[in-house]
């Protein structure tokens, strides 16, 4: 575990990162790729989709910081339902008081944990349940699942992803973000982190027949987990074979495609965020690992200066560092 100063700073990377990429992308939501060449996003907008103030993140960074302030308390499943419900019917941890901006399999999910469905069995679990809604949120479970087994960690990535999002995609998706997030909290090198992070992935995917039933559907992402860097199945994709849409699996290539590619925080969340679509989600996970990876030092100063509850998201940090290293 890296000593608290080192963390905290991780942390507050990681959610500035985070909640800088939403929003950049909140106010072209649901705008087209073809938009975005047209008029490609390069600074941070105010207004455009819902109507918001520039800096403005949506409801892909209030669950994430939803799911640190619950971890400042420890790992409690419960607490995390009932900030989800607090955050749905009372505007909790959003940037200006109110919910703008939700997906349908999300707050269906939290209207059956306000009626007390265990919250292993709010998430929907069918083959139509898998957009990116848990993909979204999970980033602050990466520095709570760091000294754990691998087995521990994908049972957490199951639980935490399934108060919304039950379906063994979508905790796959989770759980192969989560890998790489915990790869490059060790140190590595983006490209050697995604190599860990296949290797690692392929070997427990076989362990378990669910995940393995799924691997076909994340070839892209897994395929030649021995091979260099110039030859990785994802790097080789063109722009127009990767999707801004708010399916989890293409959310998840977009993100690692976006990583991978480009060689700083403010070149990775511009290309994520004109993608086009789903804008906001495509750029808070894409932001999340790379205000991790750059560090808060990388995150345009501009944009930085006018995100919503900078302040706020900062102190939620520090307490998240204390917490996880009493741990």
């Amino acid at each position: 575990m890296a000593d608290l100063t080192t963390l905290e700073t991780q942390i507050r990377a990681a959610l500035l990162g985070l909640a800088v990429g939403d929003a950049l992308g909140v106010p072209v939501e649901f705008q087209s790729r073809a938009a975005r060449r047209q008029d490609p996003v390069v600074v941070m907008r105010a207004y455009g989709t819902h109507n918001q103030p520039a800096g403005t993140w949506s409801d892909d960074a209030s669950l994430t910081f939803c799911l640190a302030e619950s971890l400042c308390r420890g790992y409690d499943l419960g607490d995390l339902s009932r900030r989800f419900i607090n955050w749905y019917e009372h505007g909790y941890w959003t940037p200006h008081g109110h919910v703008f901006d939700v997906g349908v399999a999300t707050s269906e999910a939290i209207r059956r944990l306000s009626r007390g469905t265990s919250p292993l069995l709010a998430g929907g679990n069918d083959e139509y349940s898998n957009g990116n809604g848990s993909l979204m949120r999970i980033l602050p479970l990466a520095f709570w699942m760091q000294p754990l087994t691998l087995v521990e960690r994908f049972r957490l990535s199951l639980e935490v992803s399934s108060l919304t999002h039950a379906h063994t995609r979508s905790i796959l998706a989770c759980f192969i973000y989560l890998e790489l997030a915990r790869q490059l909290l060790s140190g590595l090198d983006k490209h050697a982190a995604y190599k860990a992070m296949q290797q690692e992935v392929n070997e427990f995917a076989h362990t378990e027949p669910a995940l393995l039933a799924e691997l076909p559907r994340f070839h892209r992402i897994l395929e030649n987990p021995q091979a260099d860097y110039e030859i990785l199945s994802l790097i080789r994709y063109r722009e127009d074979e990767i999707s801004g849409s708010g399916y989890v699996l293409h959310t998840l290539e977009a993100a690692l495609w976006c990583l991978l590619r480009y060689d700083t925080y403010a070149e990775t969340v511009l290309a994520a965020v004109n993608l086009g679509d789903d804008t906001d989600t495509t750029g808070a996970v894409t932001g999340g690992l790379a205000g991790l990876y750059y560090g808060e030092a990388a995150i345009p100063p501009e944009w930085l200066q006018v995100l919503a509850r900078r302040a706020d998201i900062e102190d939620l940090a520090r307490r998240m560092a204390h917490a996880v290293s009493a741990e």
